[in-house]
């Protein structure tokens, strides 16, 4: 079993930056695909950021695309998401999710979640 723990999140004001860290470890292999999801108040979890074993490809939804970078260090099995001009619609608690078998931007595809860490970002 896999198991991811995110940090990072925090209250920030429109304009400013945060960046989100989730460990990963356990399983049988690491070569997972790790990706960020979000969930604002009453919305449903919609797909962020992705990035594959290598670092050689990399998805982006179109809210956080130019704003949002996604990277890893599979030294310290780690994904980051450095998150820059914030806005409060970005306000969500966000997930991080790992899988093996694809590519995906869809949360039902993820078989392993961390429990989310909160980003507020104020008007």
């Amino acid at each position: 079993q896999v198991q991811l723990v995110e940090s990072g999140g925090g209250l920030v004001q429109a304009g400013g930056s945060l960046r989100l860290s989730c460990a990963a470890s356990g399983g049988p292999r690491r070569n997972y695909v790790l990706g960020w999801f979000r969930q604002a108040p009453g919305k449903e979890r919609d797909f962020g950021a992705a990035i594959n074993w290598s670092g050689s490809m990399t998805d982006y939804s179109g809210p956080v695309k130019g704003r949002f970078t996604i990277s890893r260090d599979n030294a310290k099995n780690t994904v980051y998401l450095q998150m820059n001009s914030l806005k409060p619609e970005d306000t969500a608690v966000y997930y991080c999710a790992a899988e093996f078998l694809t590519f995906d931007t869809s949360a039902n595809k993820y078989p392993y979640w961390g429990q989310g860490t909160q980003v507020t970002v104020s008007p």
